[in-house]
């Protein structure tokens, strides 16, 4: 495990659930009337951000949707890493023009993803080609790569491109997650056997000590996740707290490291539940999501304090 939570590898942040479309299966709500943070609230979480980070992932809700906030964040960003940190932004690419695009290059952004390509979004991948044009022409070389498992290196030789994904009936539609839209519209996935704690945007790696993926953690608007779609408590609040030393208290935590570890089944040793009680009642609720959110629920006086926050390992077994 890391021992210096203020260096990231990754951090993924959903910065507003505003949104242009309203998918059905969208994990946080995002929508025409998706939450939204104040100005003042995202300047705090960046101060309170890791003194280094290797690469912000800008999410939504759609980005160019609160385009002022966004360019505001892409400021302040500036202003704390210089070019020390590679800027990614999540988009449908809706939105995007040439005009916005160079403005987002100036601005420091560095890789553009299309989240949007497959027939559950709103334009069902039709600007791809437009989009394709729209990125040649201000330079952006496209790529099937992933920067975010590639790495350092892979960023480093390719400082300006995009690329584009989408939704699949076996991956992302309902968001997978039990989340959101997802669940109100009953299209999450039931498999129990699906450990998405070990998959990249999962919590695995998230306080760091694997290679095979990177270290990431999320901040859903304000709440400091290990994962994308989030616990049910979050770890802290990223707008009054610094993410370095809410991970470093989620290090000396057992149910936060088991989850680190990929293993969620087992967040319960070191409180008397057994992996045998987890497993059946992660196949009685037949998602883990769904299983971490009754754990937590059920064990939140012996996890966080009266202020929620996280006790370590000597409080609760003392």
């Amino acid at each position: 495990m890391k021992k210096d939570f203020n260096h990231l590898q990754s951090l993924y942040w959903v910065f507003t659930q505003l949104c242009n479309d309203d998918c059905d299966h969208c994990y946080n709500d995002s929508s025409p009337f998706g939450k939204r943070i104040s100005h003042d609230d995202c300047m705090a979480i960046i101060d309170n951000m890791p003194d280094r980070i290797d690469r912000i992932i800008l999410s939504g809700g759609e980005p160019l949707a609160d385009i002022k906030l966004l360019h505001a964040i892409l400021d302040k960003i500036q202003e704390k890493y210089q070019d020390a940190t590679q800027v990614m932004i999540q988009t449908n690419g809706d939105l995007l023009n040439e005009e916005k695009l160079q403005t987002l290059i100036d601005k420091g952004v560095s890789r553009f993803d299309i989240a949007s390509i497959d027939r559950y979004h709103k334009k069902a991948g039709s600007r791809l080609m437009e989009l394709a044009d729209i990125f040649e022409s201000c330079g952006v070389v496209g790529t099937e790569k992933d920067p975010l498992i590639e790495g350092e290196h892979y960023l480093a030789e390719n400082s300006l491109s995009w690329g584009y994904w989408g939704a699949s009936e076996e991956m992302w539609l309902g968001g997978n997650w039990a989340r959101g839209k997802a669940m109100k519209h009953d299209i999450w996935m039931k498999d129990p056997d699906h450990n998405f704690c070990t998959i990249l945007s999962g919590a695995r790696n998230f306080l760091g000590g694997y290679d095979d993926i990177p270290n990431e953690i999320s901040i859903q608007l304000w709440r400091i996740n290990p994962c994308c779609p989030g616990t049910h408590f979050p770890m802290g609040d990223a707008r009054k707290q610094k993410v370095s030393e809410v991970l470093n208290r989620a290090s000396k935590n057992f149910v936060f490291k088991m989850l680190n570890d990929g293993e969620p089944l087992k967040m319960g040793l070191e409180l008397g539940v057994s992996e045998e009680e987890a497993k059946a009642k992660n196949d009685e609720l037949k998602n883990i999501c769904l299983y971490c959110d009754h754990f937590l629920k059920c064990n939140k006086d012996k996890i966080f304090d009266e202020n929620g926050v996280m006790a370590d390992v000597e409080e609760v077994q003392g």
